[in-house]
């Protein structure tokens, strides 16, 4: 009896770890489906996916591209040389791996190997975390198959026939975190009966949201609130002397369940995958997204929330004048903290990563009856 070959399944998506952490998410789920698949990930050669991937226990290859800069400059000079340059070796890693099925979740190197895997008549999935689509899958999207989403009104990026909304693929240690409040008060050493807020600037930190709390530190300790502040590493030099016993300064956060479940408001920007899981938690949200990413798409995700009446959106150039006093009425406002966290709680994909690989599957059963 003829043994049935392993699938093999190529995935790019890179730059930052909005695009990375859904590909290892698909990845991981995929195994679980697929556990004799062999896996092959693609990204630019100078960036974080380099080191991310290899830690997850992925094999990865190195593109030489990059972005085209908003202003002229000489690394937009050789954007040319380094798309031709990538598409080459991409043809070549896909005539070599020959992969059944190929997956970008956005960034740079995903560009050139989707462009050459679907050349190849090789079913290809994209994933577009935002609600405003990147450059990269607003390229791709005439050339591949499928193309999960995480917002609804994609349609104004893709062709509509190609889409299925499923969301971003989110840490699983998050589904249960009800249960792990008294837990994560004893973790963060906090008093239950204060209330405690929950800072997020990224893992380099948010200046502005950074000189927000600051700035706004005299009312938190008249007040009586807790912090727990995740100030970036960035920033951790700039703030740690203003910890206290009430007001806790990380400059990374190692257990985010825990940090999740003591909070009882918290705020944060608007990066996709902070988005989704934010949904996920149910907390009250309020959120300050940066208005200094591409296309502004952050503000563009805040709004897809806060226009469901699930989150607060105060904008940068609003929440000198704002901040204080929008955080002061959502803590006294108890009604209106359990509106906001039921509305978002309804708009939670838990399953988004299972859902992709659906996809996936139907794109290799339907190749297998051609």
């Amino acid at each position: 009896m003829k043994t049935k070959t392993p699938y093999k399944f190529i995935i790019s998506g890179g730059g930052t770890g909005g695009h990375i952490y859904p590909a290892i998410a698909i990845a991981n789920e995929l195994k679980v489906r697929y556990p004799d698949a062999q896996f092959l990930f693609v990204g630019a050669s100078d960036r974080m996916e380099m080191e991310k991937v290899p830690q997850a226990g992925y094999e990865i290859i190195g593109l030489w591209i990059s972005g085209l800069q908003r202003s002229l400059n000489f690394k937009n000079l050789m954007f040319p040389f380094k798309l031709i340059s990538s598409l080459l070796k991409s043809k070549s890693i896909i005539k070599k791996f020959k992969p059944n099925a190929a997956i970008g979740t956005g960034g740079y190197a995903s560009a050139p190997l989707l462009k050459a895997a679907s050349g190849k008549g090789i079913p290809c999935l994209i994933q577009e975390q935002n609600s405003h689509a990147g450059i990269t899958n607003k390229w791709l999207s005439k050339s591949v198959t499928t193309i999960c989403t995480a917002y609804d009104g994609m349609e104004r990026f893709f062709p509509s026939e190609k889409i299925v909304l499923t969301g971003n693929p989110v840490r699983q240690d998050l589904l249960e975190i009800a249960s792990k409040r008294t837990e994560a008060q004893n973790f963060f050493n906090l008093n239950e009966s204060n209330k405690t807020i929950l800072v997020l600037g990224g893992s380099l930190g948010a200046r502005k949201i950074n000189q927000l709390v600051a700035n706004t530190l005299p009312y938190f300790i008249e007040k009586d609130i807790q912090l727990i502040w995740q100030c970036g590493k960035l920033y951790e030099s700039d703030y740690k002397t203003m910890a206290t016993e009430s007001i806790q300064v990380h400059p990374f956060l190692n257990r985010m369940d825990l940090a999740y479940a003591a909070a009882d408001v918290i705020i944060s920007r608007a990066g996709a995958l902070s988005v989704s899981e934010l949904c996920l938690v149910g907390k009250p949200v309020i959120f300050i997204p940066s208005p200094n990413v591409s296309e502004d798409h952050q503000t563009k995700n805040a709004l897809s929330i806060s226009e469901k009446n699930a989150a607060i959106l105060l904008r940068e150039k609003e929440a000198d004048n704002d901040f204080q006093e929008t955080i002061g009425s959502l803590l006294t406002d108890v009604v209106r903290q359990q509106e906001l966290s039921e509305n978002i709680r309804k708009l939670a994909r838990p399953n988004a990563a299972k859902d992709i690989v659906d996809e996936v599957d139907k794109l290799l059963r339907n190749t297998r009856k051609v």
